[in-house]
């Protein structure tokens, strides 16, 4: 097993989540409440400054919208959070969406999905797709500029799968940042990175089979298909360029980075990294951890690069 950046180790231990899941499986109040204590805890304090933050509805859906504080055109930036598909929330992220907003430049619409097991899929994906669709409508209402998709974990799946359909419609879409995305739900997956990173970072394999199932519902059927997994795309060319950025200690790792290197066999310009001793989440730890400092500094800057073409 990988060894851990001896920060988020320590950063683990503090919060009490270090070490092996517990006995009983938490409720799902209980993950939800877990998750949003810990990612408020390590949120930058103050909130890292930008020009404006408003909540608002797009097309139905919770959005929260930050503006730099530049006037002019900027891009623009659909953000789905992580938080496998059962937890997370606006709040979870808005650290992530801040600096996203103030290091680019950009509008960023952080969107406020469905969750299972209440909204099994497709409901999150229809609530991703539906904001970027409208986002890429009415761009003169946001940045004016280009548009970019990012997310971590599920939220890295959902960007990848909108990536997808705004690719087979014909809709311009700038740039890809996928942060440790989830790409293979389908039920044979065997990839190393789940059992070398079964336990002792943070997220398990276990917790990782019980979120599929509950965002699955009863089409589990639906994990061997597109969109739920971007990996198995029978075509990847022709895609927007991307940047995708794996931990070492992430029992997601190898499918995050199998998505990369399929979209590079597909002749799409990629920008993939393994971050060593980093774990699945290090998007949100940047203010407690210098090494997930470094890797979201990376990771921004070329998916900026990417925006300005």
């Amino acid at each position: 097993m990988p060894t851990m950046d001896p920060e988020i180790a320590a950063l683990l231990a503090e919060f009490g989540v270090a070490g092996p899941e517990p006995s009983e499986p938490q409720s799902v109040a209980e993950m939800r409440a877990g998750n949003r204590a810990l990612s408020l805890a390590v949120a930058p304090s103050p909130p890292l400054d930008v020009g404006s933050v408003a909540d608002q509805r797009l097309v139905g859906v919770p959005v929260r919208v930050y503006r730099p504080h530049a006037e002019g055109p900027a891009p623009t930036v659909v953000f789905f959070h992580g938080g496998g598909f059962v937890v997370g929330d606006l709040d979870t992220h808005d650290g992530v969406c801040r600096r996203l907003c103030r290091d680019l430049g950009a509008v960023v619409v952080s969107v406020g999905y469905r969750l299972a097991p209440e909204f099994p899929f497709p409901a999150a994906f229809d609530d991703c797709a539906s904001v970027a669709t409208h986002v890429e409508d009415h761009l003169g209402d946001f940045g004016g500029g280009v548009l970019g998709l990012a997310g971590d974990s599920a939220g890295g799946n959902l960007a990848a799968g909108v990536a997808l359909a705004f690719r087979d419609e014909g809709r311009p879409l700038a740039a890809q940042l996928l942060a440790y995305p989830a790409t293979d739900l389908s039920p044979g997956r065997a990839h190393a990175s789940l059992a070398e990173n079964a336990t002792g970072n943070l997220l398990t394999t276990a917790e990782v089979e019980r979120d599929i199932a509950m965002y699955l519902g009863e089409d589990s059927a639906a994990g061997g298909r597109v969109p739920v997994s971007p990996l198995l795309a029978t075509d990847h060319a022709g895609l927007a360029p991307a940047v995708i950025g794996c931990g070492d200690c992430d029992p997601l790792r190898d499918e995050g980075l199998a998505y990369a290197e399929a979209l590079a066999a597909a002749g799409v310009r990629v920008h993939q990294h393994l971050y060593p001793g980093l774990i699945h989440g290090f998007l949100g730890f940047d203010s407690r951890s210098s090494a997930a400092d470094a890797a979201v500094t990376e990771m921004i800057a070329e998916f900026g690069a990417l925006l300005r073409g």
